[in-house]
């Protein structure tokens, strides 16, 4: 049975019109490589979304290849303003509305910066708003609908 945070998404991606698949599994996605086998893909197909928050309590969403670690100090470094720290997982759903490990690369308000190394792929897999789904869209599209900075963020 489908939860809220999933349902939520499904409407988000609708009522975006956007060309994007969403898709709940048996298993947790919680890892990479969980996500991985559950979808019989590959480790480089995924993103990360690694939610910081700034001095003025913005929400900033590092999105890094899936096998790749963001940097708080190259997102303060790109952004000119002192190092974010990582959210809590109480701010995560609180700032989002989605848990820790389902959060999406879109559907809220935050400040997304995307890694250029997930530019050179075609399709992402990123988080469906729970850790037993996912949303797989084109890269080029989450780009879109989430009007992400491109900026060199990761480890």
């Amino acid at each position: 049975m489908m939860n809220r945070f999933e349902q939520k998404m499904i409407e988000f991606i609708a009522s975006q019109q956007l060309k994007a698949e969403h898709l709940v599994l048996a298993q947790s996605c919680h890892s990479v490589k969980e996500a991985a086998i559950a979808v019989n893909g590959s480790e480089d197909q995924f993103v990360k979304n690694i939610c910081m928050i700034d001095n003025e309590g913005r929400l900033i969403v590092a999105i890094v290849h899936g096998e790749d670690r963001a940097s708080t100090s190259r997102v303060g470094k790109a952004l000119g303003i002192d190092r974010p720290r990582l959210a809590e997982e109480a701010e995560v759903l609180e700032r989002t509305g989605y848990p820790a490990g389902g959060v999406p690369s879109f559907g809220y308000d935050a400040l997304f910066l995307i890694d250029p190394k997930v530019t050179e792929m075609e399709f992402i897999y990123t988080g469906g708003g729970s850790p037993n789904s996912l949303v797989r869209i084109e890269v080029e599209e989450m780009l879109n609908v989430n009007a992400g900075k491109i900026l060199r963020i990761r480890k």
